[in-house]
């Protein structure tokens, strides 16, 4: 997951008429108190109009910016890895597009990638996010790596129906995965050679191929 830079961008929505204008504070993605809490249901009206994507925190609204050409590569390889073992089956595989909602602690976010197997269900607040993946995965970077391990982990793991959490580091071949067994995460890390398994997949996948380079580069 990607946000812009060290401090990401806080926006407040104010109504003036009929015109909806978006306000920017700059502040830090963690301490920060927002000037003007945002509802939900203004969130959604300015994420409709937003040319980019933001995740909401409990009335923050922060933005997030593109990512490395790395970073899209993991993503779009883990994408096809994980489609090639769910063929047949109930699953499908979601990229960023596509919104979480954790309703009990008010936070929404675009997963790198998502992964829901049987029916998905939508919040009651918000019809184009979903609320019961399977398997959630973040491609670390920089900016959000600390968030990523911490506070949005901790919010992911009020979604009951998730299983596994997966890391994916850029800058060396890492992958580490915490997997939901009853009331309690256990982790596991991996390295080149080996294979990583996603239990509520049934399936396992080779870092390496993750991390395989189509061009050759070292």
């Amino acid at each position: 997951m990607q946000h812009a830079g060290r401090y990401a961008r806080l926006f407040t929505l104010q109504a003036e008429g009929d015109d909806w204008r978006a306000h920017r504070v700059l502040t830090s993605p963690v301490s920060a108190e927002p000037a003007v809490q945002m509802s939900y249901r203004d969130y959604l009206a300015f994420e409709r109009e937003a040319p980019s994507k933001h995740e909401y925190v409990s009335g923050m609204v922060l933005a997030m910016a593109g990512g490395t050409p790395e970073h899209a590569r993991l993503a779009s390889t883990l994408a096809r890895l994980i489609g090639n073992v769910i063929v047949g089956r109930p699953c499908a595989v979601f990229s960023s597009d596509l919104r979480v909602r954790i309703v009990e602690t008010d936070r929404a976010t675009y997963p790198d990638l998502t992964v829901v197997c049987g029916r998905p269900e939508t919040a009651p607040d918000d019809d184009a996010a979903i609320t019961n993946p399977s398997v959630i995965i973040e491609v670390l970077s920089d900016s959000t790596e600390a968030d990523d391990r911490g506070e949005k982990f901790a919010h992911y793991r009020r979604l009951a129906s998730l299983q596994d959490y997966v890391l994916v580091a850029q800058k060396t071949q890492r992958i580490e995965v915490y997997r939901r067994e009853g009331d309690r995460w256990t982790f596991t890390e991996h390295g080149p050679g080996t294979r990583f398994e996603l239990s509520s997949l049934a399936a396992e996948i080779a870092v390496d191929e993750v991390y395989h380079d189509p061009f050759g580069r070292t």
